[in-house]
């Protein structure tokens, strides 16, 4: 195996010159660049990243830590994390929580500081005090409240606008016997979204009673029996809104079921965007969020912690992606008038 001290020798300069060559850090002349380069690929040196975690105490990777990577948004959103990062020379690895605190716990324990030089978080089930205890910086990612800092630094995203704009969608279309559901259960993360929805219908004197919200599992099944409890027991809704795209698309499901037609007989609206909402039939409407730019700006944030550590006492930093976009589809439409 090649060794770091003969692409030194092969190019006529220090080893510390050819690592910061690698880490593209320090002041190297592009000539000096262009030799140390030339020097690598002629011999084949491949980089031995767990000797230089074990160097300088901190590992070349960065950590995405998801809570279920079988909800399609978090492989679309490690993407975009993986790209930023590669952008930056940085290799990223994926870390699925099941939504379980322990392993959430353990990931956090074994990888921060060692084998990753930061870790980004997503929903992960752990307390923001353990967070802040993290060898490595910590950056939550998709914080749903913007108005409102959580004490690490974060990116955040206005999911109550998210909310907002689904109810002037489906207010807009004429639909005043909606219901609601929340796909992660009350009081979740999903709590800002599904605020910002219910506030602008009974601002519009819209009646939102309990009876026409149901709490689910953030997932199409989810999804699919709320719906469907929520329709046998409200068969006069002509429109459900759900806290995330998945729910949405169980919804969907569940009117289908229940011989309804989508949207001739209800409309359905998600939030989030995910590709799976565009490959529905019929596609769902929705309120996209602007995950790329969230990703790219969680792993700024996170690489520019890493280099300059946030000096005790100074405020966490917060980081506001752009707002959230409508995206009406097929799965809404304007309400059917009823023959008398």
């Amino acid at each position: 195996m090649t060794t770091l001290s003969e692409v030194a020798n092969r190019a006529g300069v220090t080893p510390a010159t050819v690592s910061n060559v690698l880490r593209n850090r320090g002041r190297v002349s592009k000539d000096t660049r262009e030799r140390v380069m030339e020097a690598i690929n002629a011999l084949g040196y491949r980089p031995n990243l767990n000797a230089r975690a074990l160097a300088e105490g901190r590992g070349p990777t960065l950590a995405l830590m998801v809570s279920s990577i079988a909800n399609p948004f978090y492989p679309e959103f490690a993407l975009a994390v993986e790209q930023a990062a590669r952008e930056h020379g940085s290799f990223m690895l994926l870390c699925n929580t099941n939504d379980d605190a322990p392993t959430a716990y353990a990931y956090l324990n074994q990888l921060s500081g060692s084998l990753s030089e930061g870790v980004l978080v997503m929903n992960c089930n752990l307390d923001f005090g353990t967070l802040r205890q993290s060898r490595a910086p910590v950056v939550l990612c998709m914080w749903e409240k913007p108005e409102e800092a959580p004490g690490l630094p974060c990116v955040a995203v206005n999911f109550r606008l998210a909310g907002q704009l689904a109810a002037e969608h489906l207010l807009r279309l004429g639909h005043r016997q909606i219901g609601v559901i929340i796909g992660n259960g009350k009081g979740g993360v999903h709590t800002t979204r599904m605020q910002g929805f219910i506030d602008t219908v009974r601002a519009a004197g819209v009646d939102l009673p309990e009876s026409h919200c149901r709490n689910g599992l953030d997932t199409v099944q989810g999804g699919y029996d709320a719906a469907r409890a929520l329709l046998l027991d409200q068969p006069g809704l002509t429109a459900i809104f759900a806290t995330n795209d998945l729910p949405a698309i169980g919804a969907m499901h569940a009117a289908t079921d229940l011989n309804l037609s989508v949207p001739d007989d209800l409309s359905v609206i998600g939030i989030t965007d995910i590709q799976m909402a565009q490959e529905t039939r019929p596609a769902l409407s929705t309120v996209a969020v602007p995950t790329q730019e969230a990703a790219e700006m969680a792993v700024d944030l996170l690489r520019k912690l890493i280099k300059h550590p946030a000096p005790l006492g100074m405020p966490d930093e917060m980081r506001v992606t752009s707002e959230p976009i409508l995206k009406p589809r097929a799965s809404t439409a304007p309400l059917k008038q009823k023959n008398p």
